[in-house]
């Protein structure tokens, strides 16, 4: 999209403080679901932060549409990870790389090569599904019967073993909520595995290739 267009301003007038804004969402998530004897008043402050802030992102995501024009069904299917955010908030951290692009945007060339930009996403992505689905998956898991995870430190275990395609199997969530939860962490952990995998590949490639470029003929 044009830089000079009415969209793309917006996206560089609102995408660091709408990351914020999700830094905030997410820790106000974690307050409710890892307080163990939260004040009545701070949970209020907690759930209505979470609301307001969820308001913010749907005008939005409102917005970008009304920028772009077109049909609504069109908008949401060619800008997928904008409207999976605003249905699943606690996953708008992800968007590291519109945020990357509006940093260097500002600041001119990039300092880091594509190979270890795509590493640096991958594993900051990573650390952050990492963590908002393990806060998800204990709300769910939680008291319910026949539940193997029963403490926050279950959750980021079976978080672990998830994301890196391990899965150990020693916990494993028993409801519909967490299972679903599972399936989304799975396919990113997929996704994100891939992603550091074939850039560090391409890197290895790169280096032999200019090594056996800079040998002499017949070594």
């Amino acid at each position: 999209m044009d830089d000079d267009s009415p969209y793309s301003r917006w996206e560089q007038r609102t995408e660091i403080p709408l990351f914020m804004a999700s830094l905030v969402f997410l820790g106000a998530y974690a307050a409710r679901v890892l307080a163990v004897s939260m004040p009545s008043l701070w949970e209020d402050v907690c759930l209505y932060t979470m609301l307001a802030l969820w308001l913010l992102f749907a005008v939005d995501y409102v917005t970008r549409w009304r920028l772009v024009g077109g049909r609504f069904l069109h908008f949401a299917r060619t800008h997928f990870l904008h409207t999976v955010v605003v249905i699943l908030p606690l996953l708008r951290p992800l968007r590291i790389v519109p945020l990357y692009d509006v940093i260097q945007r500002r600041q001119g060339q990039p300092r880091l090569s594509l190979h270890a930009r795509v590493i640096a996403y991958a594993s900051l992505a990573t650390l952050l599904l990492g963590f908002a689905g393990s806060l998800a998956v204990y709300q769910a898991e939680r008291g319910a019967p026949g539940a193997t995870m029963r403490t926050f430190g279950d959750a980021l275990w079976w978080a672990s073993a998830t994301l890196t395609t391990v899965g150990y199997g020693d916990i494993t969530p028993v409801t519909t909520r967490g299972r679903t939860i599972a399936v989304g962490m799975m396919a990113g952990g997929l996704a994100l595995l891939g992603a550091v995998t074939g850039s560090f590949s391409s890197w290895l490639l790169q280096i032999f290739s200019r090594e056996s470029d800079t040998r002499p003929p017949g070594s």
